[in-house]
């Protein structure tokens, strides 16, 4: 599906700043051509999360007025579940080198992120390469010494 908002550009601290009139946050970039990929990028992973999460994808306005002196910018992106970098549960453990049942556990104490679709588990991509990049350290630790 095609997400079309308005951001207002402006420069603050020697960066240009897009910010979105119809969702909190905002991104940051040397140049315009660099602002407008971070835009794009930004409202991608907004309605991506906001997509796997099943929250509410605010309505976008248009015809907003600057609030910092800035430019409007028109931002438009293909987004759906289908565009959501995920890998199955079954091949999140696979990734990660332990049973379907662990994947299950770490999803429900938030360890990794995932969403249903259909009857179907994805796991977030970026949630697996995380966990995989640094592993959880397993057994007791140590105590500390005190002097």
């Amino acid at each position: 599906m095609q997400y079309t908002y308005e951001f207002e550009v402006f420069k603050a601290n020697g960066w240009f700043i897009a910010r979105p009139f119809d969702m909190d946050g905002a991104t940051q970039g040397k140049d315009i051509k660099e602002i407008s990929l971070m835009a794009a990028e930004w409202l991608r992973t907004d309605i991506e999360h906001r997509l796997m999460h099943d929250y509410v994808i605010p309505e976008a306005t248009y015809g907003n007025q600057p609030k910092e002196c800035g430019v409007i910018m028109i931002v438009s992106i293909e987004a759906g579940k289908e565009t959501i970098q995920s890998v199955s549960a079954s091949e999140a453990a696979r990734m990660l080198g332990v049973t379907p049942a662990r994947v299950t556990h770490l999803i429900r104490d938030g360890q990794l992120e995932a969403f249903r679709d259909g009857n179907r588990t994805w796991v977030f991509l970026a949630s697996v390469m995380a966990r995989i990049n640094k592993p959880v350290r397993v057994g007791r630790p140590r105590k500390q010494k005190v002097d």
